[in-house]
């Protein structure tokens, strides 16, 4: 049994384990460069234009590859091919671009034209044409060099809010013969005009390793920069200790409008120099979500080294670039600089004086019950203050660690525990008993597979961004189980499989599917298979999932059927529309599908009038089918 009992701490503690990383770079083959004046404007050339978005804007789950141009909430903007070339892909479809064309050109580059509403007549017949060959209502089709040639300047489209667009725009990109993302602004477009240099919202400085500390603590301090002489600085200076990190939260504004846009550079230097440039130009598609690596949150941008991220943004490319580690009672000064694409600049100064560790600090607030928090693989617990005693007893396996508070005051404790050396089955706080909920570390770069009870988690080579140390909760009822995966802030590459048995279920399995739970009590259809009480899903996000049962068929609501065209409302109550199928007289009739409005809408071939039995299935993602029949004179 375990004795607990107040322990005067050393100024400084130590684990004396020893981690070995491999780092390692992903190099890419050079690209094209953009050649200024080789692209034109794809929208109103010649003339000024705006925009709501552009290349390395940070959105809520990605990186933003390219510009969206502002139509005034009006669908109908004709669009202009950017130069000379031909269709390479064209696209319709529900989700995603939307009706989208990508043109290559001679130099080798793609130009991407999204959220179209629809085409110039010649290509809108061509692909209705290739619709009704292969009777799919959504299509994607890759053309070789001379099949549909395009003209710089030739009206290719008209701009829309297909796909998943929240407003009339279009999203135009320029990519690299490699299908890489480049920033289309370099290409110099004169008709957009930005003159006004970024803003920084927020400053962060992080701890990087279980000896750091910001002002005495392991915790991210987040600091608002004052603005100073047409400049910016953070008034206070930073104690800190050990290895630490910057990162921003800032934005760029171009001339004439009001949207919060992203910038490609930032250049770090203190009192000695330089230490590191950071720019985004160019993202490779295979990697679009490691961007979120480079991401606290996906809100502000990490100004260090990550080794598990495959893009180099960094110069130089090193283990230690932006790590910073201060000599105790030294003081540096340094200076960021916010670069856009236009090399507007904004300056940030901040000073960092390093200290030494203090085992003795004020961590606010006792807390009632233990306040438990992770970071990557840190584990930090605070608890309060009690007379039965300092050390802490973690369980490894077979073994057990007594360890001292990280710091402490009379109010409270605070406990570190790197995740690397073991996961604790048990903690003794001596006040409480705790049991992390870590179903267990998933290396990244390997298949692996966890199970615990009624659990199996399993990961593929390319499933994680990042080393990941798993948390799992349950709870609800048998009849309503509940199953939390990971953190929402946490993301991941590709997806990893579940394997869940909820023993004591007893609704219809058959239309019985694993959903995506959102605070607000909201679901979105994951899916999933059952093989007796287990059911099988994947998941591309963590979250809070739970069962539900569909058995609703879609709604089919007619708003016009006529000799002329059919169109419809469709919407579904739970899992949401999967296919939708008409015919007419038992022909196949092309049906357009737009999900924002949940209306769909007949092309029919060649314009003709349509005559006969008309028939309307929709199918939801759950296999319930509801149909519609009538006849058309």
């Amino acid at each position: 049994m375990k004795k607990c009992y107040m322990s005067k701490l050393s100024k400084r503690f130590h684990f004396l384990f020893v981690f070995a990383f491999a780092c390692c770079s992903l190099n890419f083959a050079v690209g094209q460069e953009i050649q200024k004046g080789y692209f034109q404007s794809p929208v109103k050339p010649g003339q000024r234009n705006y925009l709501s978005g552009n290349f390395s804007e940070l959105r809520p789950n990605h990186f933003h590859t390219g510009l969206d141009y502002k139509f005034g909430g009006v669908e109908g903007e004709p669009i202009y091919a950017a130069a000379e070339g031909w269709v390479h892909r064209i696209k319709i479809s529900s989700f995603g671009y939307g009706n989208v064309i990508y043109l290559k050109h001679p130099s080798g580059h793609i130009t991407l034209y999204g959220h179209l509403r629809n085409f110039n007549p010649s290509l809108h017949d061509w692909i209705k044409t290739k619709a009704y060959e292969a009777k799919q209502n959504e299509l994607e089709l890759f053309l070789e060099e001379g099949q549909l040639p395009i003209k710089k300047g030739e009206l290719i489209a008209y701009g829309g809010n297909t796909g998943s667009s929240g407003g009339p725009h279009l999203h135009f990109e320029i990519r690299d013969s490699l299908d890489r993302a480049l920033d289309p602004l370099l290409a110099g477009f004169d008709e957009i005009v930005d003159k006004t240099p970024p803003t920084p919202q927020k400053i962060a400085i992080v701890p990087l390793e279980l000896d750091s500390r910001v002002n005495g603590k392991f915790q991210r301090v987040e600091l608002s920069p004052v603005l100073s002489g047409g400049n910016y600085r953070i008034p206070e200076t930073i104690k800190v200790t050990g290895k630490v990190g910057l990162e921003i939260q800032s934005y760029d504004k171009l001339d004439g409008a009001e949207n919060q846009n992203g910038f490609p550079r930032f250049e770090l230097a203190d009192d000695s120099g330089h230490l590191l440039n950071l720019q985004i130009d160019q993202v490779d598609f295979n990697y679009t979500r490691h961007f979120l690596l480079h991401t606290h949150r996906n809100r502000f941008t990490k100004l260090y080294y990550q080794k598990d991220l495959k893009f180099s943004f960094l110069t130089p490319n090193d283990p230690s670039t932006g790590i910073l580690e201060i000599e105790t009672g030294i003081k540096k000064n340094f200076q960021l600089k916010l670069i856009d694409a236009y090399n507007n600049t904004r300056l940030v100064q901040l000073s960092l004086l390093g200290t030494d560790l203090d085992s003795t600090k004020s961590d606010g607030a006792s807390p009632a019950k233990a306040q438990v928090s992770y970071y990557k693989n840190i584990l930090k617990i605070k608890v309060a203050q009690t007379s039965k005693g300092g050390l802490a007893k973690f369980e490894i396996g077979n073994h057990s660690y007594e360890i001292l508070p990280a710091y402490q005051d009379a109010a409270s404790r605070t406990y570190l525990w790197d995740l690397r050396f073991g996961i604790p089955k048990k903690i003794d706080l001596c006040s409480e008993i705790y049991i992390p909920d870590i179903l267990g570390h998933f290396p990244v770069g390997k298949e692996h597979l966890h199970a615990v009870d009624n659990l199996q988690i399993r990961t593929s080579e390319n499933s994680l961004l990042e080393d990941l140390y798993l948390r799992v909760s349950q709870s609800g009822s048998p009849t309503a189980p509940i199953l939390n995966l990971g953190e929402t802030t946490s993301y991941l590459w590709n997806p990893l499989e579940a394997t869940w048995e909820v023993n004591g279920y007893s609704g219809n399995k058959s239309k019985t599917h694993v959903y995506l739970r959102a605070a607000n009590g909201a679901r979105s259809f994951v899916g999933g298979g059952w093989n007796e009480n287990q059911i099988r899903f994947k998941i591309r996000n963590f979250g809070s999932f739970v069962l539900a049962e569909d058995v609703v068929k879609p709604n089919i609501t007619p708003i016009r059927v006529s000799n002329q065209g059919l169109r419809f409302s469709i919407k579904d109550n739970l899992s949401g529309i999967k296919s939708f199928e008409a015919f007419v007289n038992g022909e196949w009739i092309w049906m357009r599908y737009e999900h924002k409005q949940a209306v769909i809408w007949s092309e029919s071939p060649k314009g003709q009038a349509l005559k006969g039995a008309v028939l309307l299935k929709v199918t939801d993602q759950a296999g319930n089918v509801a149909e519609w029949r009538s006849t058309l004179n």
